[in-house]
């Protein structure tokens, strides 16, 4: 008998972790919402504790999504379970989710308790949750190296203080696939009111195995995969979400499993998050990689070509990745894109699409016909800060052996200010003009990544640049034909993340 799985997605705060991932409260609603179109059961939206912005965030999201769950996180203290469902509270679906650590080294090291003042914590925490909100998840964090009758005590106190989802980490990508599978079917044997409650599973991926574990896991009775976009977490990070759905999809008669992800949705999903988050797509990445569906061998492509499924065991067309019929060039109206954009799988506003017109037709001007990746890249890099400075006017001079000069223009509220500077190069020389004008409100340059969007000598050039204030590291990022361009537009927008952060 077919069982469905449930995806509990965590990009928006175990993705959100990993160094240089943080996302303003605007990109991580923009991802909620994508989420809630994917499909996706539970979103975990945030720590709210952890912050003001990110209790403000969870609140938001909260607030917005109608067809998932909202999670939040807390530990297993009142302090944090109050503010997870001060921040919870007016969601359709509510999920307050605490944890606490269960292995003998986390209890001795981290914890400083015993097992049964443990015992009692997870009682209490969960007890004091359920009291709050009708849906309750615990986990029982360094899981899969806690002593396996300790674990089962632990989750059984949890289920019969209310919680409703029990969830079994591997908080270090420890294990192997034989080692989860056999650690799932034990505490379905020996977990008291274990059938009554959904029983979860989250991978890290230190190893190379979170998937491999999370899939081992559903194949001997799990019922929730945990897991994020790309697969983007601390460390190694966390399994992937579309490669977890995508072999559920797959191979589904293996498992006898499914979920009610819309996996034409992914491609779109996994190209989102990475350009909030600044980073490109591994060419050699599953699913959602640039090379996932090209074939170079020759024999590669006699077979696919002969018959598709000698070398492909998935449709690009299943994860959202289709071939265009239409072209795009300067005579095309605004039903046309508007047509093209539906095909591709996306969905906007009236205001949206005359962006999206008027962005294409000044692109069309510069190039012959725009690309699905020329439309991808406009869709994907709109302004995400409102009220920032805008590039009003930038002139350079650089030649080999000599220092680059840049006078740059930008506004802001209506005021117009300039600045030359000099610089090591022209990009060099505008960023400090950059900085003159906004007061060297950027205190470091962590990463400037530059990259075509499509073929050609005339392809947009995307500019993703990471820059630092204090604690916090935001995300640029900019798009022209002109690289000097996108790489201000690039630096200007991430000065106005900092600027909202301030």
């Amino acid at each position: 008998m077919e069982r469905r799985i449930k995806i509990f997605d965590t990009t928006l705060r175990d993705g959100e972790q990993a160094p240089h991932c943080s996302m303003n409260t605007e990109e991580k609603l923009e991802i909620a919402k994508q989420l809630e179109i994917l499909g996706v059961d539970c979103i975990e939206a945030g720590f709210p504790i952890s912050s003001k912005g990110s209790f403000e965030a969870v609140e938001q999201i909260a607030k917005t999504i109608k067809n998932s769950q909202i999670a939040a996180l807390a530990r297993a203290k009142k302090e944090d379970i109050d503010a997870a469902y001060g921040a919870i509270k007016y969601a359709a679906s509510p999920r307050i989710h605490t944890f606490l650590a269960t292995s003998p080294i986390h209890m001795q090291y981290k914890l400083k308790k015993t097992p049964e003042q443990v015992l009692e914590n997870i009682k209490e925490a969960v007890t004091y949750a359920k009291s709050l909100c009708a849906d309750v998840e615990f986990s029982a964090e360094d899981a899969m190296r806690s002593e396996p009758e300790f674990l089962a005590r632990a989750l059984s106190v949890a289920i019969k203080a209310g919680a409703t989802v029990i969830n079994v980490p591997d908080t270090v990508g420890y294990v192997t696939p034989e080692e989860m599978a056999e650690r799932i079917r034990y505490l379905y044997q020996t977990v008291d009111g274990i059938e009554k409650v959904d029983v979860s599973i989250h991978c890290h991926n230190d190893l190379g195995m979170a998937v491999a574990n999370t899939l081992a896991a559903i194949k001997a009775g799990a019922t929730q995969a945990e897991c994020t976009v790309n697969g983007i977490g601390e460390r190694a990070g966390n399994a992937a979400l579309e490669e977890i759905v995508m072999a559920l999809k797959t191979r589904r008669n293996y498992f006898e499993a499914y979920t009610n992800i819309d996996t034409r949705q992914i491609s779109h999903t996994s190209k989102l998050v990475y350009n909030i988050i600044g980073q490109s797509v591994p060419l050699n990445k599953p699913i959602v990689g640039t090379n996932a569906f090209a074939h170079e061998s020759g024999i590669h492509q006699h077979g696919v070509l002969a018959a598709r499924e000698t070398y492909e065991i998935m449709k690009a067309e299943d994860i959202g990745i289709r071939k265009s019929k239409l072209i795009i060039g300067k005579h095309s109206g605004r039903h046309a894109i508007a047509d093209r954009l539906r095909e591709m799988g996306y969905t906007f506003t009236e205001e949206e699409l005359t962006q999206y017109y008027n962005k294409i037709m000044d692109l069309c001007d510069k190039k012959k016909y725009v690309s699905d990746s020329d439309i991808e890249a406009i869709v994907y890099n709109k302004e995400r800060s409102a009220g920032g400075y805008k590039l009003e006017y930038f002139d350079v001079h650089t030649s080999k052996n000599a220092t680059s000069t840049c006078l740059i223009k930008l506004s802001r509220n209506s005021e117009v200010k300039e600045a030359v500077s000099l610089g090591d190069g022209p990009i060099n020389a505008a960023y400090n003009a950059i900085n003159q004008i906004t007061g060297n409100i950027c205190e470091e340059l962590v990463n400037y990544d530059i990259h075509s969007v499509s073929d050609g000598n005339d392809a947009l050039g995307e500019v993703t640049v990471k820059l630092k204030k204090g604690e916090r590291t935001v995300t640029g990022r900019g798009l022209s034909t002109n690289i000097i361009e996108s790489s201000i537009l690039a630096y200007i927008n991430g000065i106005n993340k900092l600027i909202e952060m301030h």
